[in-house]
């Protein structure tokens, strides 16, 4: 049948999440760091996912589409809240939903070790360093999430140290790093770019605005990505 129905663009989306949060009837995922509808039976046609959309990615289209089946979202609400262990499932954004993370509490250290911080600069968020800045000048360039700090328990000495550090979270800012990062990347000596990003999709919204600037600067510049596990371990 033909029917009203979202579409998601794929460039658009900076990976927030906010859009499979509000959905209620479980139709957009996060895969690979991207909004994505799941299943056109599962989308109601209604657009409550449309005003939560920071970047514009949503819209609507009419198009062949299978009808919306409220049974098979039940259904699929259902199976998630049984392998879930929970009476409702979490069917926002997976980087917000709630787990207890425990740590092995057989080595801790016997005296406190005195370290020092490895900032090299401030401010250090995204959204309040100048373009141009003394210190950027022949800088290794760090791009962190906010969280990644807390997560990795070494991230000033394997990470920061000898770096210019600068800190974001796409999805409480809600805006695209990109243009900031690419005239940052333009107007500096940028000597190299590490990324640390969690593992959720709503961290995709970093690495996708660093890789974005990488190539609009028109500079070869070695680069990295490196992704923390919510539990503080290196991934990649």
């Amino acid at each position: 049948m033909i029917r009203k129905i979202i579409q998601i663009d794929e460039k658009k989306c900076n990976g927030c999440g906010a859009c499979a949060e509000a959905c209620h009837e479980g139709a957009i995922g996060m895969v690979n760091g991207k909004a994505t509808l799941l299943r056109d039976d599962y989308c109601d046609g209604l657009g409550d996912c449309l005003p939560t959309c920071p970047t514009g990615a949503i819209s609507f289209v009419e198009r062949e589409a299978a009808a919306y089946d409220e049974k098979a979202v039940q259904e699929n609400m259902r199976k998630k809240a049984k392998s879930n262990h929970a009476a409702v499932p979490h069917t926002g954004c997976p980087g917000s939903r709630m787990q207890r993370i425990q740590h092995s509490q057989e080595t801790t250290p016997s005296a406190r070790v005195q370290t020092e911080s490895q900032l090299g600069q401030w401010p250090c968020q995204i959204k309040l360093v100048p373009t141009n800045a003394p210190y950027f000048d022949g800088a290794k360039l760090l791009i962190a999430a906010d969280c990644s700090a807390y997560a990795y328990a070494r991230m000033h000495e394997d990470f920061m140290r000898g770096k210019i550090t600068i800190i974001g979270c796409p999805k409480l800012d809600s805006i695209d790093y990109s243009e900031k990062l690419t005239q940052i990347i333009q107007n500096n000596n940028i000597q190299s770019v590490t990324v640390v990003r969690m593992e959720v999709p709503c961290c995709g919204g970093l690495e996708l605005a660093a890789k974005k600037a990488l190539q609009a600067s028109g500079k070869f510049i070695p680069w990295q990505i490196v992704t923390i596990s919510l539990d503080g371990k290196i991934l990649e």
